[in-house]
């Protein structure tokens, strides 16, 4: 009954190394890498409806599991969650990151009170590795009630065609789609393959714990340059990044933020960029995840082209997560920035390293229809033409009032950068704040919007 350690068959005559969990955890870690923990942990039916052990993604060791469709049909039983809480138990000891792959069609109800234990344990042990260590969720197929709390609970969200995500255990809702709609979904994939290739590609990004860096590559010369004028962010993203490459999360939800993860210069970075009206949605996706950079020290370049928030509690909220966070911070407003806006994600309130602008960048008080008829609305007094002669005071107030070079002269800003300039202005800040030492009053965590 013993091959390697592991179960040779199970109680259907499958053997497991042909089990869909033990492939996926194959197809997911480098070849021949795979060690497999505790395959001969039994259930009251069988061998234990989950794979879990170690391996290497990128040459980077990490830890997984991998629910077992083909076992029980993944339910989840004491073996299982023996075999997870092992999983993360271990990766607090040696800090490495932690994937689970989540297929299951619930809990054995004749373990229920061992199973009610088991998910409150794993609960626990997820929460306490949270910002210790990077966890990711892939989600491949059913994962509803306490087992969906555990995978929406890790730092990142993976999910197939088929994956399902919901609170509700009768089968309702909870697909891909609505996933990523909601903001609970951070990446979806079109198929499996593409799921787990969304993996390996973050896990490269990211370092092993929150007392490493990110594996550091050579750096390659990106894809475009930057003219005047540019506004589409993922133009501007694609200019500053390595090879143009840039994974971004949660893109179908919180459209007025873009956030994700690049090479700048070798060195990985998180950056979130925002535009418009920055709505709900968007505040809570880019406080997040800044939150998560903030954790691992990974650097952070904002972009802003953004004239105020929609929601003032959501704009609290990111305004705390930008202002806790001592990872490095540089941001480049490459149009407005007003009030609000410059405060809470640019300038000094945000606790910002670096802050640069384009030249036709604005930023102001106000927003420069209000600044212009607050200072000049007199000069409208008998005007023949009152609509262009606004128009006017407007732009006079954008020119001399809001300009960056206005800014820069006002200690607002450290520098006024020509858009093709930004990429190699941003990898001297990067280089030179990456010994950044920040000390922070004692206490247990600040009180942030939630």
């Amino acid at each position: 009954m013993k091959n390697g350690g592991h179960a040779e068959t199970t109680q259907d005559g499958l053997k497991i190394t042909q089990t869909t969990g033990y492939l996926r955890l194959v197809s997911l870690l480098d070849d021949g890498s795979f060690h497999e923990i505790d395959g001969l942990a039994r259930s009251h039916e069988g061998y234990a409806e989950a794979v879990a052990g170690y391996g290497t993604v990128e040459g980077c060791p990490v830890y997984a599991f991998s629910q077992n469709s083909d076992v029980g049909g993944g339910a989840m039983s004491k073996a299982q969650a023996s075999k997870i809480k092992k999983i993360y138990q271990l990766a607090v000891k040696t800090g490495m990151p932690v994937i689970g792959i989540f297929d299951s069609k619930g809990g054995r109800l004749n373990e229920a009170g061992d199973v009610l234990g088991a998910y409150g344990e794993i609960l626990l042990q997820a929460n306490n590795l949270s910002g210790v260590v990077p966890q990711i969720s892939l989600v491949l197929g059913p994962c509803a009630g306490t087992s969906a709390m555990i995978a929406a609970g890790a730092d990142f969200v993976v999910m197939s065609d088929k994956g399902e995500l919901t609170i509700a255990t009768n089968g309702e809702g909870g697909s891909a789609e609505e996933a990523a709609e909601t903001g609970l979904c951070h990446i979806s994939a079109a198929n499996e393959s593409d799921a787990i290739g969304a993996v390996r590609r973050l896990l490269s990004l990211l370092p092993s714990n929150n007392l490493s860096s990110p594996m550091l590559c050579e750096a390659v010369s990106p894809s475009g340059t930057l003219s005047a004028g540019e506004t589409d962010a993922g133009k501007i993203i694609a200019s500053l990044c390595d090879s143009g490459e840039f994974l971004e999360l949660s893109p179908k939800f919180g459209a007025s933020a873009v956030t994700g993860f690049a090479r700048i210069g070798g060195m990985t970075a998180g950056l979130a960029a925002f535009s418009g009206v920055i709505d709900s949605g968007s505040c809570s996706k880019a406080a997040r995840f800044l939150r998560f950079c903030d954790s691992f020290s990974i650097p952070v370049v904002t972009l802003v082209d953004a004239e105020k928030f929609e929601s003032l509690r959501e704009a609290s909220k990111l305004s705390s997560a930008y202002s806790e966070a001592t990872t490095a911070k540089i941001t480049v407003i490459t149009g407005s920035a007003y009030g609000p806006v410059y405060i809470a994600i640019a300038g000094r309130g945000a606790n910002s390293d670096l802050t640069m602008a384009w030249p036709d960048a604005a930023v102001s008080a106000v927003a420069p229809e209000t600044g212009a008829i607050f200072l000049w609305n007199d000069r409208l007094a008998g005007s023949a033409d009152p609509v262009a002669d606004r128009q006017k005071l407007i732009e006079e107030y954008k020119k001399n009032e809001a300009s960056a070079q206005r800014a820069a002269e006002e200690g607002i800003i450290e520098a006024v950068v020509a858009p093709e300039e930004t990429r190699a202005q941003i990898l001297a800040g990067l280089d030179m704040l990456s010994g950044k030492r920040v000390s922070t009053l004692p206490k247990k965590h600040a009180d942030i919007q939630l």
